[in-house]
């Protein structure tokens, strides 16, 4: 890297050795290839990519996810930590209780659906093709109820409150700026139950009125501190519908 260039190093630790993922504004060349390998062959990474291209691979990135072990796509977004991550799922569960149809929105990798999949049928939506497609290879394991999956971008185009219709409980796990238009259609649905899971109070705070506003009852809110060394929290919330 010459002087004053930047970069950002983004590293996922899965069970087969680290996955890394630099966003550089460099292209990869034969030359670069040879010179990143080198530098960073037997550190443990099992894969590395620059930007959208693969650099090398060792061994394909996994993680599990409840008990079901899922194949990772370049950075996926996942949980900060498994800790974190089952206390989420516990709660979770919980609070859609005995639902058999489950739409999950903003879904990833499946770190709520394939849980869920165990007991209910579930609708993954996520905008991040290559996220779903690793989801729907998972969900194919023995055990699981049926999982669909639909990419779309929630922001732009939440599901509907008829689409919603369809189901017996959302769970809901969007990025730090929240999920303002989706839960502006779940306020005109009747879904009985929405599972709310949010990296930030600001924007939970606003769509949790939303959903108040829109006739949900809010329950105990539970924060979980898995953001290490950081001031940031994991909030998670049920709602129920008192009234429409």
């Amino acid at each position: 890297m010459g002087v004053g260039e930047a970069a950002e190093l983004h590293v996922t630790e899965t069970e087969t050795g680290f996955d890394a993922v630099f966003r550089w504004k460099r292209k990869l060349t034969p030359g670069l290839t040879i010179e990143l390998s080198r530098a960073l062959s037997g550190l443990g990474i099992a894969r590395l990519s620059l930007n959208s291209e693969l650099v090398f691979e060792s061994a394909t990135p996994r993680v599990t996810v409840g008990d079901v072990a899922v194949t990772l796509p370049p950075n996926p977004f996942l949980q900060s930590t498994r800790q974190g991550e089952e206390a989420l799922q516990e709660r979770v569960l919980k609070i859609v209780g005995k639902a058999k149809k489950i739409a999950d929105l903003f879904s990833g990798v499946g770190t709520f659906a394939l849980p869920l999949a165990h007991k209910a049928q579930v609708h993954a939506v996520e905008q991040d093709a290559p996220a779903l497609t690793a989801l729907a290879a998972a969900a194919k394991s023995p055990g699981l109820k049926p999982v669909t999956a639909e990419v779309r971008d929630l922001f732009k185009l939440p599901l509907t409150a008829a689409e919603l219709a369809a189901y017996d409980a959302v769970v809901l796990d969007p990025p730090r700026a929240g999920a303002e238009a989706q839960v502006r259609q779940l306020a005109r649905s009747k879904v009985p139950v929405v599972a709310y899971v949010s990296c930030d109070a600001a924007s939970f705070a606003r769509d949790a009125a939303i959903l108040t506003d829109g006739g949900y009852r809010i329950r105990p809110v539970t924060p979980i501190d898995q953001f290490l060394w950081s001031s940031h929290i994991e909030l998670v919330a049920g709602f129920v519908r008192s009234r429409r």
